[in-house]
């Protein structure tokens, strides 16, 4: 049976919590209609909120932990229409080429979440895509699925009581500092609680070079490389007054300088 688009029901499935109540406020200011029955910060939640509410709408979040969006979206079927929610726009935009479902880019833009919330209620009209031969060609292709994800272009950084976007570019260095991570800029600190480790594998290796086992530099960011007076490796940064010791085993990065 068909769900007037009045008594049409959502699940958003977002892994960073900040993020995921920003599109749930949006969806009420954008949707005030939709009926929003559940929120997941992983997959494995994700997967237990279609099955317990079978929602019209899923907004999944391509890159979770327990079970990635894609993964989540493969156990979909008939079952819901889905919307992906992706800071990694190559799965996003052959998703969003093939017309099978919609997508919102992170960071979030109302303007473009009101046209997938327009192109979700028509589709609302009739049964939800079968989007396993479309999650095929998104593994299969080069950049897809079964290839290493895009890598991180933006971060939600804290500096006291505000939450700051701040994109990977405007970032000099990372520095685990105890239970968070030190995101050094320009403009002063902030902090983080991902991890370094979980920053290594999610940065470009050309743009941030780990240096030390708790620090990550920009590379673009690296002035200088010299020596201090016991001989130890360290590098200065373009306009910052910051510098950063390199261990020994990371000095053959800088060898080419």
């Amino acid at each position: 049976m068909m769900r007037t688009l009045s008594a049409a029901t959502a699940v958003v499935a977002e892994d960073e919590e900040t993020l995921r109540h920003e599109l749930v406020e949006q969806l009420g200011k954008l949707w005030p209609e939709l009926s929003i029955v559940g929120e997941a910060a992983d997959g494995v939640q994700a997967l237990r909120l279609l099955d317990e509410h079978r929602p019209d709408v899923l907004f999944l979040d391509i890159q979770m932990p327990g079970a990635t969006g894609l993964d989540v979206a493969r156990q979909v079927g008939g079952r819901s229409h889905v919307v992906f929610v992706t800071a990694y726009d190559q799965y996003a935009v052959a998703a969003f080429d093939q017309g099978a479902v919609d997508y919102v880019l992170k960071p979030l833009n109302s303007a473009r979440l009101f046209t997938a919330i327009g192109r979700v209620k028509q589709r609302l009209a009739g049964p939800p895509v079968e989007l396993g031969p479309l999650l095929d060609q998104l593994a299969a292709r080069p950049g897809g699925a079964a290839a290493p994800r895009g890598f991180l272009r933006w971060i939600n950084a804290s500096i006291g009581q505000t939450l700051k976007l701040i994109t990977v570019d405007e970032v000099l260095y990372f520095q685990s500092d105890n239970k968070y991570t030190k995101v050094a800029t320009r403009e002063g600190e902030a902090l983080i609680r991902k991890p370094l480790k979980e920053l290594v594998d999610e940065l470009d290796p050309q743009q941030f070079w780990q240096i030390h086992r708790s620090t990550l530099v920009n590379a673009m960011a690296v002035a200088a490389v010299t020596r201090d007076f016991r001989g130890r490796m360290q590098v200065r940064l373009k306009e910052h007054a910051d510098t950063l010791l390199v261990a020994e085993s990371y000095a053959h990065l800088f060898r080419q300088m």
